[in-house]
Formats: C-alpha cells, structure tokens, sequence
C-alpha cells in the first residue's frame, strides 16, 4: 500500500490534484512548488517530465515544457531533486511522462529511482495496456508504484471495465478528446453524458477527472461526478516566477474558498 491507497482510504470526496511541469518556471521551482501546494489542502501532486513532443497537451503545457527544457531538467535531475526533498514529502506525488523516457532511461532503473524519491505512481498514456501487462505489471509491484490508466468519452464500457481492474491508484476521467487547456467555460453535454455513463458503472477503484477543469466552478462540477479533479493548465499559468508562493496560495484559495 502506498500513499495513493492511503489518500482515498481516508479521503473519498473533493479530491483536489495539481499538475504542472517539472523545472518551470525555472529549474529549482519544483521542489519550491512541491513544498507550497502540500502545505495547503491540496491531495495529490502530478508532475509532468518535460518532453519535445507532449502530444495530449495544449499550447500552455507545452510552452511550459519547452521553457523546462530550455532550463536544463532532465529525468535524472528530477528524481535527484525530489529525491533530496524525499523526508518532507507529506502527500502522494505521480509523475506523468512518455514511454520513450521510461524505456530510454531504463524501465527497472526508472522504478527504482521512482520508489527511492519518494514517488508513488506513474502515468504513461502512450504505453500500451497489453505491453504492461506483460512486461512491466508485477515490476510495479515490486516497487509499490500505482500506474495510473486514463479513460475517454470514447471508450466504450467493456475497455472500462478492463482498465478499472488493471489501474492502480485511480482511473483518469479525460474529459474530452481535445488537448488539455481547453477555454471553455464548463463541460459541454458530451461530457457530462460520459461521466454519467462511467458514474453508473460498478466499478469500485477512484475516479479522478481532468482536462478543462481549470477554476472552482469546474473543479465543484468534477466532484458531483467523480472523487475530485486535476487542474493543469491553468495552475501553470497562474504561476509567477518572481512571486511563486504567492501566486500559487492565490490561486489554490480561488479553487477551495
């Protein structure tokens, strides 16, 4: 058992993730970023590994992975970062990444690292579910790591259903097919119709949404619907380098208050 399992054991309800790109908006915001978001009452941490290529991200996110980048963060670096501020770490922190990293640094040796930094699960939305569960299932196991699988309007219940059993953690809501940053003002019928359609489901694991959840009235709708939300975009963009614990405390407050 881990973090995660601990989190929704004592917590089912208004469930509040944040994510935001590792090394941005400099290369030593992380753990300054880390430190902030847990000392408020925010759940769960999703830290983006900056990649060239993010293809499920908008324009925001990928801006901030490129400036990541430029900044010099790299896999190794971000595990030695968090690794050095692994004793303070109070709640569950997953890391969101590709399967070119994961396989390019060394499948085992990125687990290993995962468990020694104090990381409790991952999630790779280009790793195929079959090649998982074949190759890479009982290696998490072994390290105790959650993998996180995402679901969309467009999986059908019988893959649901699949996913829900292989999943650990929580499933992953994506709200739409879209990119993330989305500007609309709230989730259109589509949405709303595939959240009924999963909430009706037997399925027992949480359920976390994201994509488009971005300020309280999305956030409050997520949580009629599922156990909470993951707000990206917009967090990142609300981040001011020359102020970032202010800025983050202002925007957290606009979310729960």
């Amino acid at each position: 058992m881990n973090k995660i399992h601990n989190l929704f054991r004592n917590k089912n309800e208004n469930i509040l993730c944040i994510y935001f790109t590792a090394g941005f908006p400099n290369i030593n915001s992380t753990v300054k970023i880390i430190k902030t978001l847990q000392d408020f009452p925010v759940d769960l941490i999703e830290i983006g590994i900056p990649y060239s290529d993010p293809l499920a991200d908008g324009m925001i996110i990928q801006n901030s992975n490129q400036t990541s980048l430029n900044n010099g963060m790299n896999v190794s670096l971000l595990f030695s970062q968090i690794e050095k501020f692994k004793e303070k770490i109070k709640i569950p922190i997953i890391l969101m990444g590709y399967y070119n990293q994961f396989y390019k640094f060394g499948e085992e040796k990125f687990l290993n690292k995962c468990k020694k930094s104090g990381i409790e699960g991952l999630i790779l939305p280009d790793l195929p579910v079959d090649l998982f569960v074949e190759k890479y299932q009982n290696l998490f196991k072994k390290y105790l790591l959650s993998m996180i699988f995402l679901i969309t309007p467009q999986t059908d219940s019988s893959r649901i259903y699949m996913l829900s059993r292989i999943t650990d953690g929580f499933l992953y809501l994506v709200s739409s097919n879209s990119t993330t940053g989305k500007v609309d003002d709230s989730f259109g019928e589509e949405q709303i119709s595939f959240f009924k359609r999963v909430k009706k489901l037997s399925i027992n694991i949480p359920k976390l949404i994201g994509f488009g959840i971005k300020d309280k009235k999305t956030f409050d709708l997520s949580c009629q619907y599922a156990n909470g939300g993951i707000i990206g975009s917009s967090f990142i963009q609300s981040l001011n380098e020359n102020q970032l614990e202010e800025s983050i405390k202002k925007y957290i407050k606009s979310i729960i208050e």
